[in-house]
């Protein structure tokens, strides 16, 4: 994996993770109907925005890597979420959670070794 691919998948990531936080912090500030929430609502439209992004590099993403090594990496957006569901939103996360987490970074490691 190039240095360029390593960095989309990373942007791709972040990108993921940074969505998923703003339509929940989005959706959870402020009350009215959904639609008002989605629409209106700058963090939520912030959101959108990380997710129109991420689509341009999941994009380039896919031009250059096998989509059996790209789908399981983006994969860590999910341990992505976990972690900032626990230390930003301050949400309870279980150990088994995080044992999920732990198994999803493991199966991303071994699909990398074996693309390499």
């Amino acid at each position: 994996m190039t240095p360029i691919i390593a960095a989309l998948f990373a942007a791709t990531i972040l990108l993921d993770v940074a969505g998923q936080t703003a339509f929940k912090l989005g959706l959870s500030s402020h009350d009215g109907p959904l639609w008002r929430k989605v629409l209106t609502n700058p963090t939520t439209l912030a959101g959108v925005a990380a997710y129109a992004l991420e689509i341009l590099l999941w994009l380039a993403v896919l031009s250059e890597a096998p989509l059996s090594v790209a789908f399981p990496v983006a994969a860590l957006a999910y341990c992505g979420v976990l972690l900032t569901s626990r230390f930003v939103l301050g949400e309870r996360v279980s150990a088994r959670r995080w044992l999920g987490a732990s198994i999803i970074t493991l199966g991303v490691a071994l699909v990398c070794i074996s693309a390499a």
